[in-house]
């Protein structure tokens, strides 16, 4: 199959400057990776030259985005022999048949095979296929004769004197034993290593050295006497299951360092990613918090396996920046076991919850990226632009904006049906807050003929989440406003409450008629008020409902009378204090 007209569009672009090949790059794997062209030997050969040219983070992040799509063996292969940051992603997801994972395999290096031994999913074949490699993937690497004397004497590899003379410096001819010398080796979390088999007992050599197996068994003394703690633990005694750990990510979101659990099966791991890792899977909340370099606290990883990780786990993770460019470096964290209660029974709809997140904060990056490059072209910051494009600009801004706004809903309504929600509650002043929302909706205001007018509430506070209840109340009040007749005025005013609680009173307009409760929260795109310009993007009956959630969240209640709605919410305990005093 011949490449396409877009494919040749994109192996035409400039080759000279980095940025052209990251792009060229870009657009291949993702056009191999969804099938759109043919994965052949030209086409290969183009990302191999490519690569050169690319840097690993951009490799890396092609690498992560094919955990979506089903990619081809041999893209699979391509990736697979590229270093482990963008091999990882691959291996890790990638869905291929028995014998293109066993064809694959020669090409790997232990490192790769190693992340296969720990999925789960793949065919039997494929597991006596890795056994195979068994030898050659768990045998530290021949290197030249070190010197050390007691630690610092030299050592070196030496047959016994058979009685013709010294022994030569090879390997014992006949001997089961592979040539192995002592190395400087890293701590790494994803090769396995398994100690070979004892070696026979050896003779010290002419010179006054010893021989590797020697040495090894003084490291590993002086390894057992240094690091007790980290003991095989007794078999007879019983087994102490694990209720935390600690984790470190680098600037991706990769885990790359595991304190307190086996690391196997984590370290490589991304937050970046909802999908399904091999046995990890990440909670739609550090998805959407990495991308915000925000903090998060309560997501879920689930951890598959019969390792001492296994399991489900709520983590919660700070974002780390360098002090001195200011730079996000990573996410310190730290998972525990969930308590009893949050083992409960999932309430129904908790899946359908955890998905609505996961696409909000899909939705989330992109509408960002819109309304920044809006704004750039809106204040010609890229270079002059003509009047007529830069109101275009202008009204897309606009519109990404409420479109943030909704998916901001969006996102609040699935974590009140998931039981997510974060509040932390403290004393709130009522009046200011309302008259702040009020100024930004006086255009919505202006535009509907409508006016808001509060009135004079005194010192009222409530204990509440200010960011919570700041959207019910603006969310409330845009909707109200939405819906308000040119002419209407929508005032808002103390009203009374039970001890112990605030409460506040808004107009209800002309338009939402009479109806109780049950006929308001029904209102959808097709009800009235809910047309025209400056209407809720997700619907009247959608703000409401929203509304009443979050007050029920805050602990208050949002009562629907015929002429009013009135909102309670539980009094600050400085404020009832003072009320209290004569």
């Amino acid at each position: 199959m011949r490449f396409d007209d877009s494919l040749k569009t994109v192996l035409s672009a400039d080759m000279e400057t980095g940025f052209g090949a990251q792009s060229a790059w870009r657009q291949l794997v993702d056009l191999m990776g969804r099938g759109r062209i043919a994965v052949d030997e030209p086409a290969l050969a183009r990302l191999r030259l490519l690569r050169q040219a690319v840097p690993l983070g951009v490799r890396a992040a092609s690498a992560r985005a094919l955990a979506f799509a089903t990619p081809p063996a041999a893209l699979v292969g391509l990736f697979a022999e590229d270093e482990l940051a963008v091999a990882a992603p691959v291996l890790r997801t990638a869905e291929l048949a028995g014998a293109d994972w066993v064809s694959l395999l020669p090409r790997l290096n232990p490192q790769g095979r190693a992340l296969l031994r720990h999925r789960r999913d793949l065919p039997a074949e494929v597991g006596r296929g890795l056994e195979s490699f068994g030898p050659a993937d768990f045998i530290l690497p021949y290197s030249a004769p070190i010197v050390a004397n007691d630690l610092y004497q030299d050592v070196s590899v030496t047959a016994p004197d058979d009685g013709d003379g010294p022994g030569d410096a090879s390997p014992v001819a006949g001997s089961d034993v592979a040539p192995a010398a002592v190395s400087s080796v890293q701590d790494d979390p994803i090769v396995d290593i398994e100690a070979p088999p004892s070696p026979p007992e050896l003779r010290p050599t002419p010179a006054g050295g010893f021989y590797i197996a020697d040495l090894v068994a003084r490291i590993d003394a002086f390894q057992r006497q240094r690091e007790p703690a980290f003991a095989a633990p007794d078999p007879g005694q019983p087994h102490q299951p694990v209720t935390c750990f600690r984790f470190d990510t680098d600037g991706q979101g990769i885990i790359c360092a595991v304190e307190g659990v086996s690391r196997s099966a984590l370290v490589g791991a991304s937050l970046a990613s909802g999908a399904a890792q091999g046995e990890v899977k990440v909670d739609a909340v550090m998805n959407g918090a990495l991308r915000q370099r925000q903090r998060f606290a309560g997501a879920r990883l689930d951890v598959g396996g019969r390792s001492d990780a296994a399991g489900s786990w709520r983590v919660a993770g700070t974002p780390q920046f360098d002090a001195a460019t200011g730079r996000f470096t990573g996410y310190a964290a730290i998972a525990r076991r969930p308590r009893s209660d949050e083992e409960a029974a999932q309430v129904p709809g908790k899946a359908a919850s955890d998905s609505l997140r996961q696409l909000v904060h899909e939705l989330r990056t992109p509408t960002n990226a819109i309304a920044g490059f809006a704004e750039l072209i809106e204040a010609q910051l890229l270079g002059p632009v003509s009047p007529v494009y830069r109101d275009h600009a202008m009204t897309i801004r606009s519109q990404a904006a409420s479109l943030l706004g909704a998916i901001e809903d969006l996102d609040t309504a699935a974590r009140i049906e998931g039981k997510a929600l974060e509040l932390r509650p403290g004393p709130v002043a009522i009046e200011p807050m309302l008259h702040r929302i009020a100024r930004d909706l006086a255009p919505l205001a202006t535009l509907r003929g409508t006016a808001i007018d509060v009135h004079p509430m005194g010192d009222h506070a409530a204990l509440t989440d200010d960011r919570n209840m700041e959207r019910l109340l603006s969310r409330l009040l845009a909707a109200l406003t939405a819906a308000a007749a040119s002419g209407e005025r929508i005032d808002i005013a103390e009203a009374p409450a039970p001890a112990g609680q605030v409460a506040i009173c808004f107009a209800r307009p002309v338009s939402l008629g009479t109806g109780g409760e049950d006929v308001l929260l029904s209102i959808d795109g097709d009800g009235v008020g809910t047309e025209g310009e400056g209407a809720p993007l997700l619907g009247t009956g959608f703000a409401l409902r929203l509304a009443r959630n979050l007050a029920i969240e805050l602990g208050g209640e949002l009562i629907f009378g015929d002429h009013l709605l009135t909102l309670r919410l539980p009094a600050a305990a400085d404020v009832i204090a003072e009320r209290a005093i004569p």
